[in-house]
């Protein structure tokens, strides 16, 4: 009843409303006029953004912009710190909506580029936020100044506001600089949030494996010895009744998994090398990729040159200038090349070198632990399906009755269905190739009868020996192995799970907020 009573008084109150909107002094009509004019304002900004940014990118002033920020020496945190004061500066007198528009889709690209730093685009899209938001208080189009002086009493002077905003303004540049020092406060969360979702990446994910292998090594520090001894216990069960091929596979795979450790020390020489001339060589490196940088531009520079020369001179206009200026690029070009140390080319092939081999363990090392689980996830996938197997057991066993007198077509059709449903258990390949076998002898001309009967005959009897192997493992070994997947599930299994479990998502995604230097592969 009372439920029924606050229904009717929502219902009259929003009859209510909207009569007095259209009735009284067309409130509604005001509304909607002065709703379109900031719209129709907002849009004409924005279009005008983009107009000027078109015209900007199409005179090739993003090309100065970028020659000049990777021209500064520091590498990323100097261009960063150029791009972060000019927007500073922009916002004392233009509105953040122009900044966003205009400057960072000039500015962002370039920034988010460089492999030396590495950032996010959260990550940098948040620190221009937060240096944009600074102009909301900074003279003298600060908006936040406009609305202040609109309710403050004429006694306040708008200096005295000015001055008023300077601590507040500092406030938002110190969060600023610690926003910088500590990027995993904004690229946690959108990490998180990605890494514990229904829709998050597998672990196979190429973007995860730095942090899971951090994570797994440290797992391997204080675990080792348990789950060597776990694998130790495992590999004593007894596997002779099963199947001769996963009885092998099984095998194998806990012999991979012991020798995951040494893929694992392998890993960590690989890069102890690396971390040991990194001292030396990465210098070297920047200094190179700089002069090689400036000679491809003077390449550039050359190239439109002799252009200019070849049109001229099909037009019979002089090229004395042109020919001296290609001259000057020329000699500047050789310059740039000599001033490249005679060492570079051996010392970069060492290095290169060292990071293949390095990649070269990883890889081995992530085959050889989705090898020692996948044998082990296929073999318990196997093994629990024996309640399904069992059920569909009269199906395949009385194919023969079931198919007596029917038309070819029927009959294959009836063989099919049985042969679908099997798909849903695991290792029931040879069943399935028996019943392929009998469908192609019900087809054409040659259809045989016999060798129908004689491969729905096989097919029982593999059905047969899969359920009772299965029968029997699941008794004797599903326990056994459950509790042995439970050991290695987080660490040698962990790529090949079908979502990162949430201890070690949240791991991974603290690992993931931190950015890397990755410009030595490059």
């Amino acid at each position: 009843m009372l439920a029924a009573i606050a229904v009717a008084f929502l219902v009259g109150s929003i009859i209510w409303s909207g009569w007095r909107v259209h009735r009284i002094e067309n409130t509604l009509g005001g509304v909607m006029v002065d709703t379109a004019k900031t719209t129709s304002l907002v849009f004409i900004i924005l279009l005008g953004a983009a107009m000027l940014t078109a015209a900007f990118r199409a005179f090739g002033g993003e090309e100065l912009v970028r020659e000049f920020l990777t021209g500064l020496s520091g590498g990323f945190w100097a261009q960063f710190v150029i791009v972060m004061a000019v927007i500073f500066l922009l916002g004392f007198f233009l509105d953040f909506i122009e900044i966003a528009v205009v400057v960072v889709p000039i500015v962002a690209p370039i920034l988010l580029l460089d492999p030396g730093a590495n950032v996010t685009a959260v990550w940098l899209g948040v620190m221009i936020g937060l240096n944009i938001q600074t102009s909301f208080l900074t003279p003298p189009f600060g908006f936040a100044l406009f609305y202040l002086r609109g309710v403050a009493s004429s006694a306040v002077r708008t200096v005295e506001m000015y001055k008023g905003v300077i601590p507040f303004i500092g406030l938002q540049l110190v969060a600023l600089f610690i926003v910088a020092e500590f990027p995993a406060l904004v690229n946690y969360l959108p990490n998180r949030v990605s890494l514990t979702s229904e829709t998050a990446p597998p672990p196979l994910n190429p973007r995860l494996q730095v942090c899971m292998q951090k994570y797994v090594f440290t797992e391997f520090d204080a675990r080792e010895d348990d789950i060597r001894q776990a694998i130790t216990t495992a590999q004593k069960l007894d596997f002779s009744y099963l199947p001769k091929k996963q009885q092998t596979a099984t095998i194998e795979s806990f012999g991979n998994a012991l020798a995951v450790f040494d893929r694992r020390v392998d890993i960590q020489n690989a890069q102890s090398k690396i971390t040991a001339a990194k001292p030396e060589y990465a210098p070297l490196h920047r200094q190179v990729r700089a002069l090689q940088k400036k000679i491809r531009k003077i390449d550039k520079e050359i190239k439109l040159t002799e252009s200019d020369i070849k049109r001229k001179e099909a037009n019979g206009l002089k090229t004395d200038d042109l020919v001296e200026f290609l001259t000057a690029l020329q000699a500047s070009r050789k310059q740039l090349e000599a001033s490249i140390p005679e060492d570079w080319e051996e010392k970069h092939k060492v290095f290169t070198t060292l990071m293949k081999n390095a990649k070269t363990a990883r890889r081995n090392y992530q085959r050889t632990t989705d090898e020692a689980y996948e044998a082990i996830q296929g073999l318990i996938t196997n093994i629990s399906g024996v309640e399904k197997l069992k059920e569909m057991g009269p199906d395949i066993e009385k194919l023969s009755t079931a198919i007596a007198g029917l038309p070819p077509k029927e009959a294959s059709r009836v063989v099919g269905a049985v042969s679908k449903r099997l798909s849903s258990v695991g290792g029931t390949r040879a069943i399935k190739k028996e019943l392929g076998r009998a469908r192609k002898a019900m087809r054409g001309k040659k259809a045989s009868p016999e060798k129908v009967e004689a491969s729905l005959k096989k097919a029982v009897e593999i059905y047969q020996a899969d359920l009772a192997w299965r029968q029997r493992a699941a008794a004797e070994l599903l326990p056994k192995l459950n509790q042995y997947d439970l050991a290695i599930r987080d660490t040698i299994g962990l790529r090949l799970q079908p979502g990162l479990p949430r201890e070690q998502a949240l791991w991974i995604a603290n690992c993931n907020s931190v950015p890397r230097d990755i410009s030595l592969n490059f």
